[in-house]
């Protein structure tokens, strides 16, 4: 009986039983406090799936060796950059839509994805080839990459001539502005897509079911199962669990390295995308810097390592990090008034298990070529 709890104990993890804990205390003291329980879990949902692609994007990268992606900051630019593009191009409103506009903000919202995916794609490809030059030290190299994207396109987002008056500084000057509104593009196009309440209304602060958000990131986490599970898929998760028995079974190691690397960069423009419709408003400059440690917090949460990551992970993870963060801080404000905690603890809970998790790891990612 005392080994059956053990194990139990290890394939759930410590940060996973800390948090679920957490998470089912500071959802009792919601509802002694009266903040209004089903609002909370509509918002749970909602910041579930605009997260969950995102943290979606973690899984080819752990698999295929690299690690935890901290770099996902350069699918995130390239995801924002091809928003921008099709707000620029105002495809929405294309006479050819006039007569059904939603339908002019689906072609817009899936403009962005498909040719942020395809940019990321090179981008990733250049990045995995980067990584496959410092094999051993990925997590380091991924978050100085991650962070130096951010600086250098806040250059861009600066001196970028846009037009759209969505995009550009109300009053003269160029570059786009710091919160760009979606709302004449494809803002919560999923979250109204089937949407509905399950209880109460929105005047009475109802829960909020977003189904067209939740079924793309559920179809999502398919496609990538879908992935990991064909030929390629193995191959590239053998690349990334054992590169030297890989190699021998005449596997291109370095090859799945930035194939993984490839399709987690793509997944990071398409998650940016998801979570700025959900959201409403593009966040540029210095807003993704710490998105990277979020996604990676969240599926370590899950109960991923830094070399082994399940679409379970994810599903769990996002929604246990996610869930204790909007329920958590009104809680924490409510019971120490005239306080916000809400950046504080976002950084006290990514960080501290990405520590845990490193800690663990005893050394980094699992890169024994010789």
């Amino acid at each position: 009986m005392k080994s059956k709890l053990k194990s139990a104990y290890q394939a759930i993890g410590l940060p996973r039983l800390i948090i679920s804990a957490f998470f089912l205390i500071v959802l009792i003291m919601a509802g002694v406090y009266n903040i209004g329980i089903p609002a909370l879990l509509g918002d749970v949902l909602r910041r579930w799936g605009m997260y969950g692609v995102l943290v979606l994007a973690m899984v080819p990268a752990i698999q295929c060796g690299i690690g935890p992606n901290f770099g996902i900051s350069l699918g995130i630019v390239c995801g924002l950059f091809s928003s921008l593009i099709a707000i620029e191009l105002n495809i929405a409103a294309l006479p050819c839509f006039a007569s059904t506009p939603v339908l002019g903000q689906w072609c817009s919202m899936l403009f962005a994805m498909v040719l942020g995916a395809l940019i990321a794609w090179f981008v990733g490809v250049a990045y995995g080839l980067l990584l496959n030059r410092v094999k051993g030290s990925e997590m380091t190299v991924s978050t100085y990459v991650g962070l130096s994207i951010i600086a250098f396109m806040n250059i861009l987002w600066v001196t970028l001539p846009f037009k759209s008056g969505d995009i550009k500084w109300p009053i003269g000057g160029e570059g786009a502005r710091n919160t760009i509104s979606l709302e004449n593009s494809f803002g919560e196009l999923l979250n109204k897509t089937g949407g509905f309440y399950l209880i109460g209304s929105e005047e009475s602060g109802g829960l909020f079911i977003p189904t067209g958000l939740l079924v793309f990131f559920f179809l999502m986490c398919l496609l990538i199962y879908l992935f990991m599970r064909s030929k390629t898929g193995k191959a590239m998760t053998a690349a990334g669990a054992n590169p030297n028995f890989a190699r021998a079974s005449g596997i291109n190691v370095d090859k799945m390295r930035i194939l993984g690397t490839a399709v987690s960069t793509s997944l990071g423009a398409v998650g940016i995308i998801t979570y700025a419709q959900a959201f409403g408003f593009l966040q540029m400059y210095n807003a993704p810097l710490m998105m990277g440690f979020h996604c990676v917090a969240a599926i370590l949460i899950g109960g991923a390592s830094i070399s082994k990551a399940r679409i379970s992970h994810v599903i769990i993870g996002t929604f246990l990090f996610q869930g204790l963060l909007v329920i958590a801080l009104p809680v924490a404000n409510k019971v120490l008034v005239g306080t916000d905690l809400s950046d504080i603890m976002r950084m006290i809970i990514s960080n501290g298990i990405i520590i845990y998790a490193l800690t663990k790891a005893k050394g980094g990612t699992a890169s024994n070529e010789e």
